[in-house]
């Protein structure tokens, strides 16, 4: 394919062999319409509400919110994703959270129990439980946690609960690596970070930093080709958090693997900790996703100094019109955002860690307990509660879920601005969703479509989103870069914008391209328009972007976004 676009369906085929019963069955009864209310348990009957609410069930949005549809209407053969996951009925849209930390993270306090139930609570269909690498997770710990897991795999039959961690990318940031469940995880996982943690192996160079975590990358390819684990995935975390993830890493680990079936496939688009910039005295006072740093001697010289803030809560390398994102998007690179909680230490919440506490010794601490007080300076939202990442799955399983991820299925939001989001290329005989890459003929008129269930609900801090505006942000497909480390995309700019004028209900936006003859993507994001300014790249590019998160004062419930990854658009 022209124009560095290497975005192929996978030919690994996939033995489900080790998806447990609750990872490769029927739909949970709670978005199973067929199910009547009163075969549910309590639990059930309470999500489905909570679903109800949300507009995710009924009206016509039945199931996980069958918004999105099938890839295609017309197969295609030329190697992209047209015709790869068709589903006459639509996909599955699963919310998860692939950030999550527990008492087995030195930082850390909850169970694995309390973890998964507070996000089946807030609504979520995936988890991955993700604890710090590090000397003791990597000896003891990685072994500890699994049983945990089982168990909440048991209790939670409609939850997908994967074993993850998060790993210290030698020289870089941390990032999440997580396996598809089976006899072999605990092995695979202890062995890649005993070998390639950078805790485990630090060096001064960044040569051999950067070599380790390519290795580290091929070792998880290596685990899938040799079926040791059904799949891995890594998604690097708070990437711009630090300035230490350069773009030529970035780009690194995202081609460290084979095309067609990535280790390697993103980044959080919106970090954790979002309720960290809540002023005082009712909240820390800190930066939101803890996002206050200055660059260090290991930062990429090249990021700005407003490049360590948060925008609307997003992460400067996504929010950015025009910049890294972009233009890894413009060299037709598969890279996906994603949003999460980073849960670690709940913001007003009364628990704090047990007594005859010794993680160094016992590769956790001990049990939490009730506290006599609220921490009001804790940063952090339970799972689910805030941040979704929204993946189109075909079927429920903890399979399905690694492949949506991977064809860049996935849109996020915070706040539960929207409930549901369908968007659609479609040329003369074909269309595709997000992820996809639509092959026309040079000259062809192609449209998109955009389909929004509106929130219709109150959310966790208990008021109903508006949507006020949804912007389509444009993209020429430039090819393959010659330095490695840049980081804008000169063409990148806001091409339409849309006034929400509806409270209720669904809207439906389009978007028409006519005679397209070059190669390009699009992609989304939409904004309460509480807070807004001219992007970093000046008005004529982003007339209406988010604002630079203020340290000490950023209410995250008054600055909700939501986005989407891209689709292509390639003429030939």
């Amino acid at each position: 394919m022209g124009h560095g676009h290497h975005h192929h369906p996978h030919d690994h085929a996939h033995d489900h062999a080790h998806d447990t019963p609750a990872g490769n069955g029927p739909l949970p009864a709670a978005l199973d319409a067929g199910v009547p209310d009163s075969e549910l348990s309590p639990s059930q009957l309470s999500r489905r509400s909570m679903l109800r609410r949300a507009g995710l069930l009924g009206a016509g949005l039945a199931g996980a919110g069958v918004l999105g549809g099938a890839t295609t209407a017309a197969a295609d053969s030329s190697g992209s994703p047209l015709g790869s996951r068709s589903k006459s009925n639509g996909f599955l849209w699963l919310a998860g959270d692939h950030h999550i930390h527990t008492q087995y993270s030195s930082d850390g306090k909850y169970r694995v129990i309390d973890q998964v139930r507070q996000g089946t609570a807030h609504g979520l269909d995936w988890m991955v439980i993700t604890d710090h690498g590090s000397e003791t997770h990597a000896r003891i710990g990685v072994d500890k946690v699994n049983p945990d897991i089982q168990e909440a795999r048991k209790v939670f039959k409609d939850q997908l609960v994967f074993q993850g961690l998060e790993w210290n990318i030698p020289g870089a940031e941390h990032a999440t690596v997580f396996v598809h469940p089976g006899s072999n995880e605990v092995e695979v996982l202890k062995q890649f970070e005993n070998d390639y943690d950078g805790s485990l192996h630090p060096s001064s160079s960044n040569d051999v930093n950067e070599a380790l975590a390519i290795s580290g990358l091929q070792f998880l390819a290596d685990q899938v080709r040799r079926r040791k684990v059904d799949d891995a995935l890594m998604l690097a975390n708070h990437p711009a958090r630090n300035g230490i993830d350069s773009p030529h890493e970035i780009r690194g680990w995202r081609d460290a693997t084979s095309t067609e079936h990535p280790i390697a496939i993103g980044m959080e688009g919106a970090p954790g900790h979002q309720a960290a910039g809540l002023p005082a005295p009712k909240g820390g006072a800190q930066a939101r996703g803890f996002y206050g740093n200055s660059p260090s001697a290991n930062s990429f010289p090249g990021y700005p100094a407003d490049s360590y803030r948060t925008w609307g809560g997003f992460d400067w390398m996504t929010s950015t019109v025009g910049g890294l994102w972009d233009s890894l998007l413009a060299e037709g690179k598969p890279w996906w955002v994603t949003a999460n909680s980073d849960s670690h230490q709940i913001y007003a919440e009364p628990s704090v860690i047990g007594p005859d506490d010794n993680f160094a010794v016992n590769g956790r601490h001990s049990d939490p307990v009730y506290g006599d007080g609220l921490s009001l300076t804790q940063g952090d939202y339970w799972p689910g509660h805030y941040s979704r990442t929204h993946v189109g799955a075909d079927r429920f399983s903890y399979a399905a879920v690694m492949d949506g991820m991977r064809a860049g299925r996935i849109w996020v939001d915070h706040g539960g601005l929207i409930s549901g989001l369908d968007v659609r290329i479609k040329g003369s005989s074909q269309w595709t969703t997000l992820g996809g890459a639509l092959h026309i003929k040079r000259g062809d008129k192609v449209e998109l479509t955009v389909e929004i269930a509106l929130a219709n609900g109150a959310n966790w801090a208990q008021f109903v989103p508006k949507l006020a505006r949804v912007d389509i942000i444009q993209g020429d497909v430039t090819g393959p870069v010659r330095d490695k480390d840049t980081f804008t995309a000169p063409t990148a700019k806001v091409v339409k914008s849309f006034e929400i004028n509806k409270s209720t209900g669904t809207v439906t936006l389009t978007y028409k391209l006519d005679r397209v003859s070059t190669p390009l993507y699009l992609r989304l994001r939409g904004t309460d328009g509480k807070r807004s300014a001219v992007g970093v790249h000046g008005a004529a590019v982003d007339p209406f972007g988010p604002a630079i998160d203020v340290v000490g004062s950023a209410d995250p419930w008054q600055d909700l976004w939501f986005y989407s990854n891209p689709i292509w658009v390639l003429p030939s």
